[in-house]
């Protein structure tokens, strides 16, 4: 009797079982189907953040380092100190030769007064010679008239001899006298040049003493940057990576010691193949799952589509044009905000590995 009873539940239980696989299956292939048409999905998609390498700016000995591996940092915190010293000596002999030309301005400055005094001296020496010249003039032309008077007055012999010999004495006395302010007036138009030359000389070793103080005052500056670049401050605020140097190492310029993740802003950057595209749009909601925290609900949405596949950004992007062509699905760059990413701080990591659906219909 019992073997009659269970033979129709062994019968039935294949068939039973059998259905219920394919309910759940096309239960489960309707569901599929429905999310499929209404989110895209990718699991090729990682967490990005804006990065700051810690470049050395000039050559020399680490003398300290004020960070360890993977250490928080703050904006303009001194992390890496190069030995100053040789940058030190550098912007004192900078700030002497710039001193020293400032001292050779005042100098020349100094020599421009003086020779603008002596040329107001020579000039006014030749209006006194000048004025000189014109008096002895007057007195010549005076000489000369009563020469010639007291000729006539002998030639007549109204005039003795020894009167003529006078009158012709002081004739050429005040003849070698005008003749001797001539000479002055010629010296003072001497001088005059002298002192003009020396005032234009004056000017123009002001004027290259100037324009070297510029270079001068520029070399200053410099010696004096390369002196802050010894101190190495940290760009952003944030988490660095491995550090590439340790205290008595030599550096050169354009090293990279370290790299500083900023721990404020991050992203996701999803690729999706081209044929996922055509009902994206920038605004749509996101569900990003992270693979180190699945159970981590993080809500984001589309702020950007890239103009270009991500083949076109590959150091050696195809060539169709050799005949070599097979076609290929490509994949195009989505950049997709998290929403209030604060609340994950101490969570994401640049690099982390997501899967990525975006909403694309309701």
């Amino acid at each position: 009797m019992s073997t009659e009873q269970a033979n129709p539940v062994k019968k039935y239980l294949p068939r039973l079982i059998g259905l219920i696989v394919v309910v759940a299956a096309a239960f489960y292939g309707f569901q599929s189907y429905r999310y499929n048409q209404k989110y895209e999905t990718t699991d090729n998609a990682q967490i990005e953040g804006n990065t700051a390498p810690v470049l050395a700016r000039v050559a020399g000995y680490v003398q300290q380092v004020s960070v360890d591996d993977y250490a928080n940092v703050s904006k303009n915190q001194t992390l890496v100190v190069i030995d100053p010293q040789e940058y030190d000596v550098a912007l004192q002999q900078a700030e002497a030769d710039y001193q020293q030309t400032l001292a050779d301005i005042r100098t020349a400055q100094a020599d421009l007064q003086t020779a603008q005094a002596n040329l107001r001296n020579v000039s006014q020496n030749m209006r006194v010679a000048q004025s000189n010249a014109s008096v002895q003039a007057s007195r010549r032309d005076k000489a000369q008239k009563d020469l010639q008077r007291d000729q006539n007055l002998y030639n007549e012999q109204s005039l003795t001899q020894k009167q003529l010999e006078d009158t012709r004495s002081n004739a050429d006395v005040q003849g070698r006298q005008y003749e001797a302010s001539q000479q002055q007036i010629a010296l003072a138009q001497t001088s005059e040049g002298v002192a003009k030359a020396g005032i234009a000389k004056a000017q123009a070793a002001i004027q290259k003493m100037q324009a070297m103080l510029k270079v001068k005052e520029a070399a200053v500056q410099n010696a004096r940057l390369r002196v802050g670049y010894t101190k190495l401050m940290a760009p952003i605020s944030g988490k660095i990576g491995r550090k590439n140097v340790v205290v008595g190492q030599y550096v050169q310029p354009g090293q990279n010691l370290f790299t500083i993740v900023a721990d404020s802003t991050f992203w996701v950057v999803a690729n999706f193949k081209e044929t996922q595209l055509e009902k994206m749009r920038v605004g749509q909601p996101v569900d990003i799952k992270l693979d180190a925290y699945p159970d981590l609900d993080v809500k984001g949405k589309v702020v950007s589509l890239s103009e270009a596949t991500g083949s076109k950004f590959a150091l050696l992007p195809a060539d169709n044009a050799t005949g070599n062509f097979v076609k290929l699905t490509q994949r195009v760059p989505v950049k997709i905000e998290i929403e209030h990413p604060e609340k994950y701080k101490s969570l994401l990591r640049a690099g982390l590995s997501t899967e990525i659906a975006v909403q694309v219909a309701q």
